[in-house]
């Protein structure tokens, strides 16, 4: 969430920024002000009260020792009516605290200032394209019909299991969903990146660490007996590892990576667009997590982009990236790039990826810190990328390498897989 300090310095500012996002912020930013006031005013009559405390008790003694029982109960009387209203303005500070954060976690993240105006996809800047378009003939299946053809995933099964959504994989079609994650994982590896196992569940105080609670309850599966959330991607238990935690200046950046399954729910979507893998409840992808210095982030966030563009091109597929705009970012997020792949098949876009600087909105949620060289205590930034999500990743290549013999595989994939055609 945004620090109350940039809030109270920068009203105007805030409010204008967020509007850029769709997010008229005047009557929150204005409530977050004043009760930031409210605060601070009973912070000051508790000091004072506690400091006419202290004195008294010290009186309280001098009395005694003087023989004086009659001031001294006098001010044993004061102690009483001062302890009570410290009680009193301690209550009204904790309130106007508690108020305070309900609102803070409602407010949206800046949008940084390279980030184009827009509301919907249509808005969003084509950054960078390549790779070569497939030339299929005029038959050329979907994914959907192709994963059929050779035994490669049952949705109907998946349907009878657990429901639409929720994909079973057979055969060589388990093999590649495999393959495609030790190669992504491996990639990272070599990359740098630590890699992690984290839990599929979190607690709610995860969820809100990074932003997903309360923004996006409707869209987690939510375990309610146990108060645990399936998690919607590895970003929130690996973000998550460093809630409360004071680093060391030396030790940035921090960059891991976990490969998990995923679960959305996705309420809502329905359609042609949701066929096949196009959108599912469950599903599988590999996270890319960075926490950095501040003064660093957006350097490290374009070093993150060129890696996941390396993937694409290793895996042989026509890519774009996206600069997303404004109003097309999530709640979270200060700058976001998008990756798509071109489903021959399909002829349209898939979004595989979206890698996104977050600056320090997550991390003053998670209370992730550094301690500089100077000894110093500031916020770190918390950058995450997808490297990257299976499902249409899958659909781009079974349709786009279909050929009158199979399915063809990808060269950088084959050791992975053991098997050059489907």
């Amino acid at each position: 969430m945004l620090t109350l300090k940039y809030i109270t310095e920068n009203t105007q500012e805030v409010i204008a920024r967020l509007a850029r996002k769709h997010f008229d912020g005047t009557a929150i930013i204005a409530q977050v002000v004043e009760l930031d006031t409210q605060r601070k005013t009973a912070q000051v009559q508790v000091d004072t009260a506690s400091s006419e405390l202290n004195n008294l008790s010290k009186e309280i003694g001098l009395h005694i020792k003087q023989g004086k029982q009659d001031e001294a109960n006098l001010a044993k009387a004061k102690t009483v009516e001062l302890k009570e209203t410290i009680k009193i303005l301690g209550d009204q500070q904790s309130e106007a605290e508690q108020k305070l954060n309900d609102l803070l976690v409602q407010i949206p993240n800046l949008p940084h200032s390279s980030v184009p105006d827009g509301k919907r996809p249509e808005d969003n800047l084509v950054e960078r394209s390549g790779g070569e378009m497939p030339n299929l003939p005029t038959d050329a299946l979907p994914h959907w019909d192709l994963a059929k053809k050779y035994d490669l995933i049952d949705f109907e099964l998946g349907v009878k299991i657990s429901g639409a959504g929720f994909p079973v994989y057979k055969g060589k079609g388990a093999r590649l969903q495999r393959a495609l994650i030790n190669f992504f994982l491996d990639n990272a590896t070599a990359a740098g990146y630590l890699e992690v196992q984290p839990p599929y569940v979190v607690n709610a105080a995860s969820g809100y660490g990074t932003g997903q609670l309360p923004d996006k309850e409707g869209q987690m599966y939510h375990c309610t007996i146990d108060d645990l959330y399936l998690i919607p991607t590895a970003e929130v238990p690996v973000t998550n590892i460093y809630r409360d935690v004071i680093l060391n200046e030396n030790d940035l950046p921090i960059k891991n990576t976990a490969y998990s399954a995923c679960f959305r729910r996705e309420a809502g979507s329905y359609g042609k667009d949701v066929r096949g893998l196009n959108r599912l409840h469950q599903f599988d992808k590999v996270e890319i997590v960075q926490i950095q210095h501040p003064d660093k982030s957006y350097e490290t966030l374009d070093q993150m982009v060129s890696y996941v563009q390396t993937l694409v091109e290793k895996l042989e597929l026509p890519w774009r990236i996206l600069r997303l705009c404004a109003g097309d970012m999530s709640f979270t997020s200060a700058l976001t790039f998008d990756f798509e792949v071109y489903s021959a098949a399909q002829e349209r876009w898939l979004e595989v990826s979206s890698v996104s600087n977050f600056e320090s909105y997550q991390a003053n949620r998670l209370k992730c810190r550094f301690k500089g060289n100077d000894k110093k205590t500031q916020l770190v930034h918390t950058l995450n990328g997808s490297a990257m999500a299976l499902p249409r990743i899958v659909a781009a290549l079974l349709e786009n390498n279909q050929t009158p013999d199979g399915i063809r595989i990808p060269k950088a994939l084959i050791p992975y897989t053991g098997f050059e055609m489907i």
